[in-house]
């Protein structure tokens, strides 16, 4: 690892490019974005100034006109746009979701036509969802049915983010009546070519959090598109959308990265400027403890969401299971996060924006706006059910201690170029169990030598034996479920829990082995293996093994430093816009 990283600097470019958020003057600002959401009104001027700046390029693939060449990049540029706003970053990302069936499945020149619409700045939407099925999509209704050389299709997609904005739409439509895993197509249709009167849209729906986004539905009436439309071939679209959902779960990552950073930066303010008992409130133990494990949660969730972006082009075949593990975990862990720094800034967390709110009233906005991340593309339990129907698989590649993939040590190490991403890779299942996983013990070795020559690394070492050791117990549990398919028990899903927490260790790990041991002592946060030590400290916690808080306390001072410069609390360098007084 560097002080430099290319993906920080580019995401470090869009930060300053957007200017100063806490000058309401600026158009991209909180005081502009808590406006919006008290009118409920959706975000176009703050999505044309991306447009602008060119963000829709990296949403479409090198390959097909765009500058999307790493899904690390996409991430860091997601978060920074996150980190000012969820609203506008859903409504703005939800381009990136709406294109990726094409990316993943569709023609050479399907993608290039989408690809230059996406660029042209384009809304693309992706219409899975109906009213009476939520995430059962073999039981969706909307049918494509076949006419000469295209296909008519009727039916009603809802909760959709940008159906009336969008004008193009990836529509997964039943094209067998029996429907079944065979049965469903992927459509692409536009909007713009439709007979009027073949579709019309639905309202925009009401919702709690991402207020102003468009959140609304389409329903389709005798609409008729070509042959031409359809994305990959016919009865494919079943897996076309869980292959596709492999990338956009790994992606959700930079939502509640960029949520957890906001939140943080007003914890870590108000415990600066708050003053308790004639003390600074950063003093007391209590409040001091609860804000040093939201640091080293933080930085546990950015080394997984790190290694699982670089892991989309290094071992694709796995995604099934990085994704699974990497949505369900940042979400979850990203609202426990938000929920403890919200019992520090208590009243002060309930407030909306007014006179005498000071910058505070963003932190509702957030926590409201978050809660919808663990929903998008499969909700926390679907996520877990698809890691429990590999247990079988997983359990036995780690009992044989089938060696890791290649490529795990490439996504694990920051310097390390990342070869091109090819969705012909990606696969239902993982074949060969869980890289990172399969690295825990060699990994654990490894730090264990370095170790020996320099004690301080001794505490981490335990750590990763202690991780190494709780891994193989839940390997076991896994085990007891490993012939589950229907039905699937309360308990199964504990052990699920687990599974991510592991994986998330291994993670966090194989990055400072493979990237911090490049730099003999370090630097800040990564010196004498600080955030991995409390990262690692926090993980054991939250698998109900005994921990320590001592190291948090070490890595708590970090982030004050951090902060106090102007930096993102992070694991590499990044420089914020420092904000007006």
């Amino acid at each position: 690892m560097t002080g430099e990283h290319s993906p920080y600097r580019l995401a470090e470019e869009l930060e300053h490019t957007l200017g100063d958020p806490a000058d309401a003057r600026t158009p991209f600002s909180y005081a502009v974005c808590l406006d919006l959401d008290a009118r409920e009104e959706f975000p176009a001027g703050i999505c044309r100034l991306l447009d602008d700046w060119g963000l829709p390029d990296y949403y479409v693939p090198v390959r097909h006109g765009g500058r999307l060449r790493d899904y690390e990049h996409a991430l860091h540029l997601v978060r920074t746009v996150a980190r000012r706003d969820l609203t506008v970053a859903v409504a703005h990302g939800k381009t990136y979701l709406g294109g990726v069936c094409v990316w993943v499945a569709g023609g050479e020149e399907q993608a290039a036509r989408l690809g230059s619409d996406i660029r042209a700045g384009v809304p693309v939407s992706l219409a899975l969802t109906e009213r009476a099925h939520g995430s059962d999509l073999l039981a969706g209704e909307v049918e494509a049915v076949a006419d000469g050389e295209g296909f008519v299709l009727r039916g009603e997609k809802w909760l959709i983010n940008n159906a009336t904005r969008g004008s193009v739409l990836c529509v997964l439509a039943r094209t067998a009546d029996e429907g079944g895993p065979r049965g469903f197509s992927v459509l692409l249709v536009d909007k713009r070519t439709l007979t009027p009167g073949s579709w019309r849209p639905l309202p925009k729906v009401p919702t709690h959090g991402i207020r102003g986004a468009d959140i609304s539905g389409i329903v389709l009436d005798g609409a008729y598109v070509d042959r031409e439309a359809l994305i990959g071939p016919e009865g494919g679209g079943i897996e076309t959308v869980l292959k596709s959902l492999q990338l956009t779960r790994t992606m959700c990552a930079s939502l509640s990265l960029g949520a957890a950073d906001h939140g943080l930066r007003l914890a870590l303010d108000f415990a600066h400027e708050r003053r308790l008992y004639r003390r600074q409130l950063a003093e007391l133990p209590q409040a001091r403890a609860l804000l040093a494990g939201a640091v080293a949660d933080v930085l546990a969730h950015e080394a997984l969401a790190l290694v699982a972006s670089r892991m989309v082009h290094t071992t694709t075949g796995e995604l099934s299971v990085v994704a699974a593990v990497t949505k369900y975990l940042l979400p979850t862990g990203t609202e426990d996060v938000l929920t403890a720094l919200g019992e520090l800034l208590g009243a002060r967390a309930f407030l909306v924006s007014g006179p005498g709110t000071g910058p505070y009233g963003m932190f509702q906005k957030v926590e409201r706006d978050h809660r919808i991340v663990g929903l998008f593309d499969g909700n926390t339990l679907v996520n877990l059910n698809s890691l429990i129907l590999q247990f079988r698989s997983l359990v036995r590649h780690w009992r044989r201690r089938t060696p890791p993939a290649d490529g795990v040590r490439t996504a694990c190490d920051l310097a390390a170029p990342l070869p091109d991403f090819d969705p012909a890779e990606l696969r239902l299942a993982a074949r060969r169990g869980a890289a990172p996983l399969a690295a825990l013990p060699a990994w654990t070795a490894a730090l264990r030598e370095r170790a020996a020559e320099e004690p301080a690394l001794k505490d981490a070492a335990d750590l990763a034996e202690h991780l190494l050791a709780v891994t193989d117990r839940v390997h076991e549990e896994m085990a007891a479920y490993a012939d589950v398919v229907t039905e699937v028990p309360e308990d199964a899903f504990a052990v699920a829990r687990r599974y991510c927490l592991c994986f998330a260790g291994a993670a966090c790990l194989g990055l400072w082995v493979e990237s911090g041991s490049g730099v003999p002592g370090g630097e800040g946060v990564w010196r004498d293996a600080l955030w991995l030590r409390a990262s690692l400290e926090r993980l054991l916690a939250r698998l109900g093994e005994q921990s320590s808080s001592e190291v948090q306390e070490e890595l708590l001072e970090e982030a004050f430093t951090l902060h106090g410069h102007g930096r993102l609390v992070s694991l590499l360098r990044l420089q914020l816009r420092r904000e007006a007084a």
